[in-house]
């Protein structure tokens, strides 16, 4: 009981976040870029979303996975967002405990369903190309939400058990973080105390989603290429490849900045701190940027879709 008195004793009130380090007297500056930012993030997926929502065309398993994703992507941008602006515009650093750990636990959960989706993306994709005949009586609507939901649930119920774990490690009043945000990576270098049950736990979470997710969705592309390479015609390839042209993006666009800032995180040590800063705004900013300019360009029935809303919503002024 002292102990555990000792260590809620130990815990710190507030967290001190951090903006771009060495460019503090810029921030008000580098607000626009971050503002501009989570514009294109809420109006690109708010578009793709709200396209999805009224086009029954697009009520199918390809269009309803995006859903997902936009989703995914908003959730983890709509909480990072009162920390950033707040750092940027404001300059308020401050954060408390509890809400540093709301936030992390959102922004995990929500980059872990961002994860599982594309893995059903790319599980989407091979039934497409591998049998169209059954494709939408293989990935019906029930399967498809219950699908949703899973992911919704594994996520949360992985995530739940960190903060539970920081609430019991001593501080000994370290409380200066590495971003405008709360990271579990970053809180884990705080304590004072034993922290290998957090390592480990954090390691499970990662194997058992992002390692167990991108392991899949190399297979799952493996079995595209092979039905792939078994079709004749070389349009059909080239038809059937195309279809997976935007998925690839996505995958590539949140795999890629993951990997560098996990790697940054682990073994990093010596970087500097400016490069810890610009690596997890890549890994956070750069998927729900790029993606809804990528879907909406590159996939004809989102296009289609969003040139028809425009056209009807001109035709009424």
């Amino acid at each position: 009981m002292k102990n555990s008195n000792s260590s809620l004793e130990s815990l710190p009130t507030t967290f001190i976040l951090v903006g771009i380090p060495g460019l503090e007297a810029e921030h008000f500056w580098i607000s626009i870029p971050f503002c501009l930012m989570y514009i294109i993030i809420f109006l690109g997926n708010g578009i793709i979303l709200h396209v999805i929502r009224t086009d029954p065309a697009l009520h199918q398993p390809m269009y309803l996975f995006l859903a997902m994703l936009a989703l995914a992507e908003v959730g983890v941008s709509a909480t990072t967002l009162p920390t950033v602006l707040g750092i940027f515009l404001f300059g308020t650093t401050e954060i408390s405990f509890d809400a540093c750990l709301f936030q992390m636990f959102f922004i995990h959960s929500f980059s872990i369903m961002e994860s599982a989706v594309l893995l059903a993306m790319s599980v989407d994709r091979f039934v497409a190309i591998h049998n169209p005949l059954r494709y939408t009586a293989i990935l019906t609507l029930p399967r498809i939400f219950g699908t949703g939901m899973i992911m919704g649930l594994k996520s949360i119920i992985l995530m739940a058990p960190l903060p539970m774990l920081l609430r019991h490690l001593p501080f000994c009043g370290h409380n200066v973080l590495a971003h405008s945000y709360c990271l579990h990576p970053n809180l884990i270098h705080l304590p004072c105390g034993d922290v290998s049950i957090n390592n480990i736990y954090g390691l499970f979470i990662v194997t058992s989603t992002f390692g167990l997710d991108s392991l899949l969705i190399v297979i799952s592309y493996g079995f595209i290429l092979h039905t792939v390479l078994s079709i004749t015609t070389g349009k059909g390839r080239r038809k059937a490849l195309n279809t997976c042209g935007s998925h690839i993006c996505a995958v590539l666009t949140y795999y890629v900045p993951m990997i560098g800032l996990s790697m940054v995180h682990r073994l990093g040590f010596h970087v500097s701190p400016l490069v810890h800063a610009m690596m997890a705004n890549a890994y956070l900013f750069f998927p729900p940027v790029v993606n809804p300019i990528v879907y909406s360009i590159k996939t004809k029935e989102i296009h289609c879709g969003i040139v028809r809303m425009l056209s009807q919503k001109k035709a009424r002024i």
